[in-house]
């Protein structure tokens, strides 16, 4: 997340109008190409929706889903493998970079700036390749085994669990100096998630029930786990931290809405 945008981060931008910030978050969020152009702290202002974007992604995701595996029957195996690829990809594969980051930094030895460094700089390590299997093949698998006349609201959900995740670790994060994700952290409080997280929560309902709710509330735990591990490890959040707190969050999600549905 700290890398990949040549948005301006001057306050002489942010006058653009305030839905510009929306459709900005948008283009930020996936590789829609919008030529939107506005700051990064009027796309701030607009941190708490966010969720509602991650349902955005979550209908194309869901939408391929459904086509795969509802009208053209590929076999799940290989479908899981087409949408997770399709969802990094669609979203830029801005978190899954952070998500690599943060694994090269959290398994380093020193003080948090020592680790903050490592996460910035531009190798990769054994920390961030195992930290990315992890995720990867969970969120492979809970795709591979989940209900294919379920597919699309189960990948519709994670979505929006993923970004409910990001910005609840957002929330109860301290942001780091510089970096775009300072933006996004201090333009966070405990109101404005409670108000995103209701309305994430009614989603989760209307597309599964009880199961969405999990659902939303695994994307939740997940932002609340990397913030914890943010505080110890780092004291401080970067835009990387924010990043992979999303596909943590996304995976933890599916992983309990298929677990419930496979136990009811």
């Amino acid at each position: 997340m700290e890398q990949g945008t040549d948005l301006k981060e001057d306050d002489n931008q942010s006058g653009a109008g305030g839905f510009k910030g929306f459709l900005g978050l948008l283009s930020f969020s996936s590789i829609i190409p919008l030529n939107i152009h506005t700051s990064i702290q009027e796309m701030a202002r607009f941190t708490w929706m966010w969720p509602i974007i991650g349902g955005f992604i979550g209908i194309c995701v869901g939408l391929l889903g459904y086509v795969l595996l509802d009208i053209i029957h590929i076999p799940q195996l290989m479908s899981a493998a087409l949408i997770y690829s399709f969802a990094i990809w669609f979203t830029g594969f801005h978190h899954l970079d952070g998500l690599i980051d943060f694994g090269d930094a959290v398994m380093a030895h020193g003080q948090p700036q020592k680790r903050i460094e490592i996460m910035r700089d531009m190798k990769t390590g054994t920390g961030g390749l195992a930290y990315l299997f992890i995720v990867a093949i969970i969120t492979f698998s809970s795709i591979a085994s989940a209900p294919s006349g379920l597919i699309f609201f189960i990948l519709m959900v994670s979505e929006v669990a993923a970004k409910q995740g990001l910005i609840t670790c957002c929330t109860f994060s301290s942001p780091y100096s510089d970096g775009t994700g300072k933006y996004f952290i201090e333009a966070m409080d405990k109101k404005k998630l409670i108000l995103s997280l209701i309305i994430t929560l009614i989603i989760g309902y209307l597309a599964l029930n009880l199961v969405g709710v999990l659902g939303i509330i695994g994307g939740l735990i997940g932002g609340i786990i990397m913030a914890l591990i943010t505080r110890f490890k780092f004291k401080q959040a970067t835009g990387d931290i924010l990043g992979a707190s999303n596909e943590v969050s996304r995976m933890i999600a599916l992983f309990i809405m298929v677990s419930v549905l496979y136990l009811i």
